[in-house]
This record gives structure tokens, sequence and C-alpha cells, in this order.
């Protein structure tokens, strides 16, 4: 048998050597990262706001509007107020400086929601007109995916903006863990945003996209490869899709200098590391499918279902 207190003690003279020697472990002095939980509830409840009557059961959201959202908003600001000022701690901001940080970018948040309000409300016309399949725009809001992706990305852009630490990219994580899509707070995005089924989208932090635009699943606008890593942190890496462009599934749009223009159409399965003139529509060769003959009857001696 196997000496379980042994085993247990030596592994815990171990591990906590590496906590005093790792400076990433155990915090910094009294200092702390954001409650992700906090951050999570916040993308929640703040969908009672933006969308009322959907994601509430309080009646007094019907009946005293007004009183509902002011109510609401006032928890809601102290709770993310209270969160971004842990994230400037953390990142080693003096105490005051970091509270008057805090209260700053809160203010100026939240008279941004009603605009951030408008945008989705153009994502969710967006949505509608491109999909046949949504009989109503409250099914949009209350179930597809992407749209769901795209409201928390308009949250966090915000915040990135903001230059605030930790926080948007735990709400864009969320997303992307819930939804499968991953849009990088950074991305700047126009109206008329709509991601049609979703799964597998990926749009890097410097990606620009216009207004109008509609990408399918399995799309990726990302960068080139580069061992470079941190030294190109700054610099523009990922696509510009201008206007009115249609990108369909399983196609990837890579590198900072690549633009796509407007009015263009980008068919599945491409692989697009160079810019595309207005007004065109790309589209891979079709592979060749070879078809043979069906057989009568499945011998014994056949085992695979597949066969050259």
């Amino acid at each position: 048998m196997t000496d379980k207190k042994k085993t247990i003690l030596e592994a815990v003279e171990k591990l906590t050597d590496t906590y005093r020697k790792e400076e990433l472990f155990l915090g910094k002095d009294r200092e702390r990262l954001p409650n992700k939980k906090e951050i999570i509830n916040f993308i929640k409840d703040m969908r009672s706001i933006i969308f009322p009557g959907y994601f509430s059961v309080d009646s007094s959201a019907s009946v005293f509007p007004e009183h509902y959202v002011a109510y609401r908003l006032n928890d809601l600001y102290d709770c993310l107020q209270e969160q971004i000022e842990i994230a400037f701690l953390y990142q080693g901001e003096e105490e005051q400086k970091a509270k008057e940080h805090a209260e700053q970018i809160t203010e100026r948040f939240f008279a941004n929601v009603p605009e951030i309000q408008r945008m989705l409300l153009t994502d969710l016309q967006a949505g509608f007109d491109g999909d046949p399949a949504a009989k109503s725009k409250e099914e949009i809001i209350f179930s597809y995916p992407g749209f769901y992706a795209i409201y928390v990305y308009r949250l966090a852009h915000v915040l990135y903006l903001e230059n605030v630490p930790f926080i948007p990219r735990i709400m864009s994580e969320y997303a992307h863990g819930y939804t499968g899509i991953d849009i990088n707070p950074g991305a700047t995005i126009g109206e008329y945003f709509f991601i049609d089924h979703g799964t597998g989208v990926v749009i890097g932090e410097t990606t620009e996209i216009g207004k109008n635009v509609k990408l399918y699943q399995g799309v990726t606008l990302g960068a080139l490869s580069t061992r470079q890593g941190q030294l190109l942190a700054n610099v523009k890496r990922h696509p510009t899709i201008r206007d009115n462009v249609t990108i369909y599934s399983n196609s990837s749009v890579l590198g900072g200098e690549t633009v796509i223009g407007e009015n263009t159409i980008i068919g599945g399965n491409t692989f697009i590391t160079a810019s595309i003139p207005a007004n065109t529509k790309v589209s891979a060769k079709s592979p060749e499918l070879v078809i043979k003959k069906p057989r009568t009857s499945v011998e014994a001696t056949n085992v695979w279902d597949w066969e050259n």
C-alpha cells in the first residue's frame, strides 16, 4: 500500500516552494485579480437592461420601467466600478489613482450604454434580414449564439478602448466558451454585423470590419503565423473587411495588410493572404469527386467501409 501522507507532504513541500519562487502565484501583496464570476454575472444582468422582457422575471420592468432600470443600473454601476478598480490595483496603480480611474471609466461606460443598445439593434436587424430561418427578432435575441457573442463583444470593446486590464478578455473568453465564437475585444466592428451559425468563427484583435458584414461558421479573420510574439503586440496583424462583405464558411482571411474591398463575396473554403478589390467574387476551385458504382452486396471479407 502506498504511503498517502508521505506522498501528500512531499507534493505540498514542492508546490509551496514553487509558490514562493514564482511571482505569478499567491497574488501581489494585498492585491487580487478581478472576480470572474462577478463579471459573468454583470454580462448576464446587463442583458435585462438592454433587452428588457427577455432575461428578467421582475414584473416591475414593464410596470415601472424607469424605476426598474435605475435600480438595476445602480447595482451594476457599483459592481463594474469595483472590478475595474481591482484590475488597476493589480496592475500596480496607487490606491487613490485606481479609484479615480475606475470612477471615470465606469461613468463613461454607462453613458455609452444607450449607444451599445442602438448598435445591437442594428446587429439584430442584420440577423433578421440575413437569415430566412429566423422566425422573429425575438428568436434571435433569445437564442442565437452569434448574436450573443456580438452582444458580449460590444460591452467588452468599450472597456478595451479604455485600456481596462483583464476584464474585456474575461468577457470575450466567457462568450467564446459559451458560443464557440472567438471575438477579441480589440476588434473594430461596424453596424449591422451578423454571424450566421457561428461555431468556430475567430476574429483577431486588430481586425477592422465595416458596416453590413456577414460571416458564416468557421471563418477566421486572423494573423499570419509569426515567431516574433510580443514584438508585434501593437502592430496591425489582422485583416480589414470593408462594408457589405459576405464571407462563407471555413474561409481564412489573414494578415494585417490584407484588405477585402466593399461589396465582395468570399466563397467557402478559401485561404486569402492578399487584398481583394471591391465588387469581387472569390471562390475556390471545387475538388474533383470520384464516384464509384454501388456494390450489390457486401462480401464477408470486406471489413472496411472505405475502399480505394
